[in-house]
């Protein structure tokens, strides 16, 4: 039993060693056709590795004819099978550029969106390859509205839309932390333009109201007549929104300080009377 391990054993790493020599000899070889054969039959059987780097050598001969596009078609998925999105977004986006014609194409379109989706980090990150692909799989929809993968890209696309509402939200919410109060408060008004479906609404539209409130209560005298008056558009705009609140015990606090606030300054009548 021990010696028909070793043998198996033997014969696997004979095999090995065929396989790599034939393998230097393909990479030395100027037989495109052997090459051709190779890079495919390397693809069938996963050596992924082999299969692009044979492809790599190949594929500037074959521009312009017909094996072009399959070269190129399977360029991108043996690096899409290596798990190097990088590289295969970059061919599957250099696939749907040169062969719009392809029968592939529609194919190609999904997964140079899905490469970046899955290169598409946590939201406390650079948001640029989110954004692409939200930008392609809403390409590959107006461009296949029948593709069975529609529903697919429009769950995919939502996922993303949360990771880049979360970014946006925590972004806004840095601003607040670090007591810059007039960033923040573009910052959150942004954030509800860009997403409007947001669940963090109340929770952001209270803290435009606090922002503002904290943004007059800190100014120097002569901005805080209009500040303080900017603080109760944002008190009329939050209750009416939400008037059950949550916050609306402290959203009257603060309603009650500006109105202090803004009845301490003298209106035109007074002006008028001490003249």
């Amino acid at each position: 039993m021990y010696r028909i391990t070793i043998i198996s054993k033997i014969i696997v790493l004979l095999l090995l060693l065929t396989s790599c020599s034939e393998y230097e000899k393909l990479l030395k070889s100027d037989d495109f056709q052997a090459k051709y054969d190779a890079a495919m039959r390397y693809f069938e059987n996963e050596d992924y590795v082999r299969s692009a780097t044979l492809i790599e050598q190949i594929l500037p001969v074959y521009r312009g004819t017909a094996r072009a596009a399959d070269l190129s078609f399977t360029l991108a998925y043996s690096y899409f099978h290596r798990r190097d999105y990088m590289l295969a977004a970059h061919h599957f986006d250099s696939f749907v550029r040169e062969f719009p014609a392809s029968p592939h194409i529609e194919e190609a379109t999904f997964m140079r969106a899905y490469c970046n989706y899955l290169l598409s980090p946590r939201p406390d990150l650079d948001q640029s390859t989110t954004t692409r692909s939200i930008d392609q799989f809403t390409l590959f929809i107006s461009r296949f509205p029948d593709s069975e993968r529609v529903e697919e890209a429009r769950n995919l696309i939502a996922g993303m839309r949360a990771k880049l509402l979360e970014k946006s939200f925590e972004s806004a919410r840095l601003y607040y932390d670090m007591g810059d109060y007039q960033a923040a408060i573009i910052a959150f008004k942004n954030s509800l333009t860009d997403f409007p479906e947001t669940k963090h609404r109340e929770e952001i539209m209270f803290l435009i109201l606090r922002s503002s409130f904290l943004l007059a209560d800190r100014s120097v005298p002569e901005r805080q007549l209009e500040r303080f008056q900017t603080t109760l558009d944002e008190y009329y705009a939050f209750i009416e929104e939400f008037p059950e609140s949550r916050y609306m015990r402290e959203a009257r606090n603060m309603l009650q300080r500006s109105l202090g606030v803004l009845d301490d300054y003298p209106t035109d009548d007074d002006l008028t009377d001490e003249f």
